[in-house]
This record gives C-alpha cells, structure tokens and sequence, in this order.
C-alpha cells in the first residue's frame, strides 16, 4: 500500500512587531514543523465511486449485471424453499405475497457445487431473471447472507422507480475471505446497554460478518475476582437472549473469560473455568475464548496458559462435540513488549497449544495497522494464521474523542493463509461504531477490493440518509484521536497561518465553518436514530461550537488586519473560552488535527501579535518542541497552561533519543527552569526516569544544565544565566517504553520579587496576580475586588488588556505615596489605555475584570 502524508498546516506564532506573522525561521531545525500541525498520518486510500443506485455491502466477489432486464416485484416475494429455515427472514426484510415474485433457496454441498458456489461456508449464489430469484447457499448462512444482499439490492435506489419495485436481472457469485469475520466487545469503560447489543447483533448479520466476542473489560463476571461467580439471573437472561440473537442472524456469540489476574494453577481453578464454562453452555453458548490480556503475575506464565487451553480442548471442546475451536488473546499480544526469543509465550505457544486454537495480536502495537509483515512476525511464532484484534474505533484511551472517521490502514494482499480472523475492537457507543463496522465487515469479505472511501461514503448514507450531509460533515471532522493511533481527518479543509492565504482559502474555510454551526440542529431534527443521537449529542454541540468560535476567529484575523487594536481585542475575549466551556470542549473533542488548532493557534498569534505591537517585544509565550509528534498539537500547550493538573502525554512510546521541551521565541537569559514530569509525582509511569535538562541558542548545539537525573518527577534548575532559546528534558540510556507526560514545563517563571514593585491584593489571588505581569497576554487572573500595584519611576502609563466581568463598570484608580485619590475612571472598553498622573505611585482596579496583561510604557 502506498504511504503518503498529510502535511496539515496550522499556524507559528513567529511574529512582526506591526506586522503579519513572518516566513518560516531557518535556525537550527525546521521550525515550521516545530511549529505547526505537521502531522505524518497515512492519507485514506481509495475514491468514491458511482454505483449507479445499486447499493451492497460487503462488496461481492463477483456481479454482473443486465442493464436491460428487470423483474417487478411489487408484488412481493413468494418462497420457494426445500429446507424451510427462511420464511421468517424473508418476512423480516422484504414484502410476501401469494401472487409474488418467486424466490428459491437451496443449500448444501451438492447443490453449491452445480452452482459454481465456493466450498466455503457463507458462499452463495444469488441469480435475478426473468424466472424470479434464485439464492444457493454453500451452508444455510450462505442462503442468508445472499437474502442480506437481495435486501440491500431492493433498497437501493436502482429500484425505485415509477414503473413501481423492479429488481435489475443479475447474477452474484460471493463467499467471505476470512473464516472469522466480527467484533470483541473487549474495551474498558461502559459496556453496551443490552438494547444496543442487540441492535448491533441485526447489524452484524446485514452485513455478513459472523462473530461476537463478548468480553467488556468493566464486566465483573467475566474478569476478576468474579469470574468463578455465575450471572445473576436479569443478566444470564441477557447473556440467552444475546445468543438467540445471534442464532437468529448466523452470528457466534463467543463468551470470552477474562481470569489470568487471580487464576490459581492448581485443580480447583480448573474446577471452577469448567464450571463458569458449563453454565454459560446452559445459557445456550457453544463458542468460548480466553483472555490473558492486560495482567501480571503467575496468570501470564504461557506454559500454564498452554496446559489449560489444551486440556480445555480436550475435557470441555472435544468432549462437547457441538463447541467451537476455543480462542485465546495471550499476554503477549503487542510486538511492543513480545518476547521474540524461542523462548517467549508466542514461540512456546507454537509449539505447544493445540493447533485449533485462534490466537489473537494487535500488531506491532496496541493499535496498529494491519501489514503482511506483522502477520508473519507472529505467525512464524504461533505456527498458524494469527487471529488480529484490532483496536479501532475503540476509544478507551481517548474517551474524548468520538471516531467516525473510514476504516484504513489494512492490506489488501492478505488472505486466510495470513489472517484466520479479523475482530474489531469499537467504542463503548454502539451505535455510534456503526460506521467503522460497516468498513469492517467489507474489508474482511472481499480484501482485495476493499475501497475505504467510498466504504465511508455509502457507510454514511446507510447509517443515516435522512441527514446524510450534516452526519457527513461531523463524521469528516471526527477522526482523529489526537494522540497515539492518530488517522487522517479534515483532508477536505484547508486551514493556513493568519499572514499567508488568498481570499479564496479564506471563503472556503469560512463556508465550512458555517456548514459546521448548523449540523447540531440538523441532525436533531432529520436523524432518526435515536439511540445514535444521544449517543453523538454531547460531540455534537460542541461541534457547533467549534464552528462558532472558528468562524469568529477568522472575523478576528480581518480585525487584525484592518489595525483597529481596541476592537481586535474586544472581539478576541469575547471568543476566548470560559472554564466551563474549556472543560465541555475537552470532555468531547472534534476536529484535532485542523479545526481545533485553527481556533486555538489563530487565537495565540492574534493575541501575541497584538501584545508585540504594544509591547515592542514578543510576549513570553512558549511553544512545545521535542521528537514526538503531537507536541505539536495542540496537546503541546498543555505544558505552558499553569495547570499542573492538566498534562501532555506523547501518545506513543520513549525510546532512545527521545526529548520534550520548549520554544522561547528568540534568544533569552535562563536562570530558571522548572519541570513537573508525569501525570502525578508519585507512581506514574509515564516519565524520563533517566534524564538531562539542555538548552540551546540555535538548535543544534546543546549544552548541559544538569547531571545526569535518575527517577526524578520534579526537575528544577537554577542558576548563573544562560542565553537560549530553546530548553529540553532529554531521555538517556533507559529500559522504559512507557509514554511520555509533562504537567508543567516553566522557563523563567514570573517571581514577585523580580517585579521591581509591589502588588496589593487579596491573598487568594498573590499566586495569580503574577499572570497581569509576566509578558504572556494568554495567561490571566480574575479580580473582584480591589486590584493595585506600585508604578515604577519610568513608566508613563499603561495599556491593559482585560475582560470586564458582568458585575458593572470597572474603575481605575490612581493615587499618591500617601494614598490621596489623583485620579479615577471607567474602565469602558476591554484595551484600556491610561497615562500616569503626576505624583502617582500606585494604580488600583476596582471592579469584576479578568486581566490578561497590563504593559507599561
């Protein structure tokens, strides 16, 4: 498969004092990656296509169609069937009638083999003429999944007609390439409600795939401690229903057992898998898989894995005699962490675990995309085709994001010889993975074929044709998941830096922007599925927002233009985010990989560029640098937000050479630096444990702050000063392969004795109070009361970048050394502007205000 890349530009924050952001700099490395949303993603492959109104997934090996014959049948459909298994599917999805159309079924070797039909089971034929419909079935699911294609034939447009229901004469020849071809519900979080469990089990069915794994990791009877406990009676009733479900649309309902955590090796244990096994058979399973996934201690030992699996085989599989081929998910699941010797679980596994037995892999990484190569690292291994399990659309990792983006990143050149099996793992909204699985069951019945665009295209217009445009406009934007299996997203819309575009990029994005604010209304009024809508709807609104706040931000960047500061910075506060709204927007993101930047980074310049024309001097306003790539998104500014609660994480794993820092802008003196690494500084995993801090005047040349560090969280340096402008924390020699996270990344933090005067607030605020003077107009303080500061003897006035609050009119205040009142004023506009009065020594500000900045001159 051919690799391309998505150079999603976004915006620097390089800028002229008076002027539009300037080129790219060239001192040290390409700072306009540094800088921007370069993101390497694999580009979708495939184009839409124009089916001529003739609708059907997964797509058929084989089809040829007669444009000039079609057969009416408005009458319906009259069943003709020697086995009599399908009268009621046929009920379920298209019209009977004693005087319709006639329709034939035939399964079994025999007759496949006179048809030409694949000995393979969900092989059948379907034949449209003039005689009626005739549909032969390698084994009874092939008579069903060729009634699933003459269903989707009858819906789709090609028959709807004014010459009333005529089918077009055809003839299909079709079977599946992967002999399992499904789902494992096997994330973390909120399993599926068991309403939408059923609803995807139909959903499987229509759409021929023929497995589901049931293994919801928060399910406490299938993991520890209580696996060995039976189901309440509500939930055993669900667990029957699910497999009648199943039953129903020639679906395997595998129960999954998820015990390595506490399993005992000894007799008992076995005792008590047999029994849990047993009791699911009474509920009517007769399909069962073990995991060994996400566990430590003796439960990972694969010798004792082999020994129950095969004794499994034998006393509980064998001995049933109508049980599947049992499947496992080893510990070592990842070629990240794989033992690859002879003597790791894999390799001991191949030479060992019965050879019936489906063993599963994620691939190169816990989420990953599926090669030949992956494939034939484990299968050397595990000595038969591996199983692959991959992670996609789930979520569990980013609970943030919704995906809704085409499935890709599969090859196209492998068959049953490499792949035995292909589970989709989704997301804990069901109705929601909708639209990946549909790629997912066209990708695992016909590989060779697999067009994922135009897949995404029709998967939208069968997910939801009712509003089909506005759930296309929100599933384009919702793809990525900002952090490591990212995937492409927005490659409609172009987005650009403030000082380089043309009017007609600016339209465009405007347009879409546009397009944007209305989806939320639209898909509550057109969209039928209502399970899908509540699903959706939290993602929704602020996908409206976003198109608000981008539209207004590319309104601002015309303000910038036109150099009118006071309504430029009017118009940015009133686009900047609450806390409140801040939190809903993180909760449920949409548009990572351009929308969101384009917001955020036109906000930054804009912001920065007006504090530099003020200032004469560029704000204080670091930018995340380092070897991982989503430094350079917008995750990146989670390091400089003055919020240690916050943090970023790489999203994929350290490894040698890896290093995190900061952009100052231009070269300044250091003397400080302080650096809170992982999520907490205490246990977390995710951190350099063997590090050391640098720091640079151009980029190339580094030179060392510290010593080597060991295990340290909190790294703090000062010191004789330093001119750089950039700093790092760089990983040495180290056996960690665990992501990377930095809550806090500070170069010369503001300190109050190194302001040169004195600030009078409330207590709660001293910390806070800082932000109104640290040369970084993106930091603030909110004051409700009384705000003053001493002015020094060579400033003249003050320009003050605020928000009033909504408590009345602030006032300024300006009095003498011996708190005599010069002078006082309304605070009427958000850029205010104030000279010092003759004889004033302190400025106080009265009133509701968030102040972002206050310069002097």
């Amino acid at each position: 498969m051919a690799q391309k890349s998505i150079l999603l530009t976004a915006l620097a924050s390089c800028l002229l004092v008076c002027g539009p952001l300037s080129a790219q700099e060239n001192d040290g490395f390409d700072l306009s990656s540094q800088r921007s949303e370069s993101q390497h993603v694999l580009m979708v492959p495939g184009q839409k296509l124009d089916h001529k109104g003739l609708i059907i997934n997964p797509t058929p090996h084989s089809l040829t169609l007669d444009p000039d014959g079609t057969l009416d049948f408005s009458g319906g459909i009259r069943l003709t069937e020697k086995q009599g298994k399908f009268a009621e599917e046929i009920g379920r999805i298209l019209p009977t009638g004693q005087k319709g159309v006639k329709l034939t079924t035939d399964f079994g070797p025999e007759a496949a083999a006179e048809a030409g039909v694949k000995a393979v089971s969900g092989a059948y034929a379907l034949n449209i003429g003039k005689k009626g419909i005739a549909i032969t079935g390698y084994d009874e699911r092939g008579v069903f999944y060729g009634i699933q294609t003459l269903r989707q034939i009858a819906e789709s447009p090609i028959v709807r007609t004014d010459r009333g229901r005529r089918l077009p004469y055809l003839k299909i020849n079709d079977y599946p390439d992967l002999p399992l071809r499904g789902v494992v519900e096997g994330f973390y979080g909120t399993p599926w409600p068991h309403a939408v469990r059923l609803s995807l089990i139909d959903f499987y069915g229509r759409f021929k795939m023929n497995s589901y794994l049931y293994g919801p990791k928060d399910d406490p009877y299938h993991s520890s401690p209580n696996w060995r406990q039976p189901y309440p009676e509500k939930e055993a009733q669900n667990i029957r229903e699910l497999v009648e479900a199943c039953n129903r649309n020639y679906v395997d309902f595998v129960w999954a057992i998820h015990p390595g955590q506490d399993i005992k090796w000894n007799e008992e244990d076995y005792g008590n898998l047999v029994h849990k096994f047993q009791l699911m058979y009474d509920l009517g399973v007769r399909s069962f898989a073990i995991f060994f996934d996400d566990i430590s201690g003796e439960g990972t030992n694969p010798v004792k894995q082999v020994e129950l699996l095969n004794r499994l085989n034998r006393e509980f599989v064998q001995a049933k005699g109508d049980v599947s081929p049992l499947v496992v998910c080893p510990t070592d699941y990842s070629k990240l962490w794989a033992n690859p010797t002879p003597q790791g679980s894999l390799s001991i596994y191949g030479q060992t675990l019965d050879p019936s037995v489906a063993v599963f892999w994620t691939g190169d990484a816990v989420c990953s995309d599926l090669t030949p190569e992956t494939m034939e690292w484990l299968n050397s291994r595990i000595r038969r085709p591996g199983y692959y399990w991959w992670n996609y659309p789930v979520t569990d990792y980013v609970r943030h994001i919704i995906m809704q983006g085409p499935v890709y990143g599969l090859d196209t050149t492998l068959t049953a010889d490499e792949v035995c099996g292909f589970a989709s793992n989704p997301m804990e909204h069901g109705e929601a993975s909708k639209l990946a699985l549909y790629g997912v069951a066209d990708y695992t019945w016909n590989i060779a074929a697999y067009n994922p665009i135009d897949n995404w295209e029709r998967g939208i217009a069968e997910l939801v044709p009712e509003a089909k445009e506005a759930y296309r406009t929100f599933a384009i934007h919702s793809c990525d998941t900002e952090t490591g299996y990212r995937r492409a997203e927005s490659w409609e819309t172009e987005t650009f830096r403030i000082g380089d575009y043309t009017p007609e990029q600016y339209d465009a994005l405007l347009k879409e922007f546009e397009k944007i604010e209305r989806v939320p209304a639209e898909m509550e009024a057109k969209c039928a599925n209502a399970e899908l809508l509540r699903e959706l709807r939290p993602w929704l609104a602020e996908f409206g927002k976003l198109g608000t706040r981008g539209r207004k931000a590319l309104e601002l960047v015309k303000l910038y233009e036109a150099g009118d500061d006071a309504a430029l910075w009017s118009a940015y506060v009133q686009n900047l985010m609450s806390d409140e709204d801040r939190k809903a927007y993180n909760a449920h993101k949409s548009g990572t990989m351009k929308l969101q930047p384009f917001y955020e980074l036109t906000m930054d310049d804009i912001r920065d560029a007006l504090y530099a024309k003020i200032a004469g001097k560029k704000p204080a306003a670091y930018k995340a640098v380092g070897t991982f790539p989503n430094l350079q998104t917008v995750l990146g500014k989670l390091m400089f937000d003055n919020d240690s609660t916050t943090f970023y994480t790489s999203g994929v794993s350290q490894k040698a050479g890896s290093w995190i820092g900061a952009d100052l802008g231009d070269v300044r003196e250091v003397s400080e630096i302080d650096i809170l690494q992982g999520r907490n500084s205490t246990d977390d995993v995710d951190y350099f444990d063997h590090a050391i801090l640098e720091y640079s005047e151009d980029g190339r040349t580094w030179l060392p702050l510290t010593d080597s560090l060991h295990k340290q969280y909190i790294v703090r340096w000062n010191g004789e000063p330093v001119k750089a402008r950039y700093v790092r924390l760089r990983r040495l020699e180290s056996s960690k392969t665990n992501w990377a996270a930095v809550r806090s990344f500070e170069v010369n933090p503001i300190r109050a004795d190194r302001l040169g005067f004195r600030i009078e607030t409330a207590d709660s605020l001293a910390a806070k109070a800082l932000y109104a003077f640290d040369e970084h107009p993106g930091t603030s303080v909110v004051s409700s009361g009384t705000f003053g500061f001493g002015i020094p003897a060579n400033v003249s006035g003050y320009t003050l970048l605020l928000k009033p609050g909504p408590q009345g009119t602030p006032k300024l205040r300006q009095t003498d050394a011996e708190g005599a009142v010069l002078s006082e004023t309304a605070i009427d506009a958000p850029l205010f502007r104030v000279k010092v009065a003759p004889g004033a020594t302190k400025i106080e500000l009265l009133g509701d205000m968030e102040i972002f900045e206050i310069i002097p001159e």
